[in-house]
């Protein structure tokens, strides 16, 4: 039976994992938990989603409504999880757009609780800062915070490499500086880190592709697929990348697999939207690509 059908066959037989997932959510379309709750659903998870914000829509259409929540309700929702006695079942804190420092200090602070009560639990952050194209897009006091508050708490990392680059002080020309990169990064993590380089374009790879590169203590991996020409870039692909990959190697504990599976199911639901032609990655029309994906392309052991 073919990895995929495998686990997502498992995941049915089991009592489901539980991820706590603190991102933002909006009404139409797919960013921050509206792209990462459904497909670690999909995999077969309890997802315990708190959102930060309530939009609209993305900020990627220039103009939305709705509100950012207080870093308090936060602390209020994760406080009730706390009274109710669950932290101790939850096996991951998900985070990823944090708007502010204070929501930052509150996603650590249910990291701490969570942790204190599951010492096995691990801690995914997707450090949203900014890209390639659109520059930084946070506000101008919270990539210190990320950089000397919230890495030094992450297990897994999951940088751009615009953020990379941020979060380094370094600029990525070539394969080897992403590799110091991550190494420098990993530096200041907890110990047994993975880092993932979620979107790897760099001057000496083949034309016309894309990578994501893995590092952990166990070794480096890199996969490369095609680039789909998604103009412009859609928003949500970071957030869903980080889902899938924390989803596979909570049920894999490898972080090869998990690489080649994460990346198989993006480049599904990416090539699915360019099919499709539509603004908003397509997460259920290709829902089916999160379990058992029509590509999967090897990772390379650096």
């Amino acid at each position: 039976m073919p990895y995929a059908i495998a686990s997502c066959y498992a995941a049915f037989m089991q009592k489901p994992q539980n991820i706590l997932s603190i991102q933002s959510w909006v009404a139409y379309g797919h960013a921050g938990n509206a792209a990462a709750v459904f497909p670690l659903q999909r995999m077969g998870f309890e997802v315990w989603a708190v959102h930060t914000v309530q939009f609209s829509n993305h900020t990627g259409y220039g103009a939305w409504t709705g509100q950012v929540f207080p870093a308090e309700q936060t602390r209020v929702l994760v406080q009730g999880m706390l009274e109710r006695g669950v932290l101790a079942e939850c096996s991951a804190v998900l985070s990823g757009y944090m708007g502010a420092p204070d929501t930052a200090t509150a996603i650590l602070e249910a990291v701490a609780l969570v942790q204190a009560a599951n010492p096995e639990a691990v801690f995914c952050c997707d450090p949203v800062m900014g890209d390639v194209g659109r520059g930084v897009f946070v506000r101008p006091e919270l990539p210190d915070v990320i950089r000397d508050l919230v890495v030094p708490a992450a297990d897994i990392l999951t940088p751009n490499q615009f953020e990379l680059e941020m979060l380094t002080n370094t600029k990525i020309v070539s394969l080897e500086d992403a590799l110091r990169a991550v190494a420098m990064l990993r530096s200041r993590m907890r110990a047994n880190a993975v880092v993932l380089v979620t979107s790897l374009e760099r001057a000496d790879a083949p034309i016309n592709t894309i990578e994501v590169l893995a590092v952990s203590s166990d070794g480096a991996w890199l996969v490369q697929t095609p680039k789909i020409a998604l103009d412009p870039p859609r928003n949500g692909t970071g957030d869903c990348i980080t889902a899938l990959f924390l989803g596979h190697y909570l049920q894999t504990k490898s972080i090869k697999i998990a690489l080649e599976q994460a990346v198989a199911g993006l480049y599904g639901l990416l090539e699915m939207t360019h099919q499709l032609n539509t603004r908003e990655i397509q997460l259920i029309a290709a829902q089916n690509e999160f379990v058992h994906p029509s590509n999967v392309f090897a990772a390379r052991a650096l």
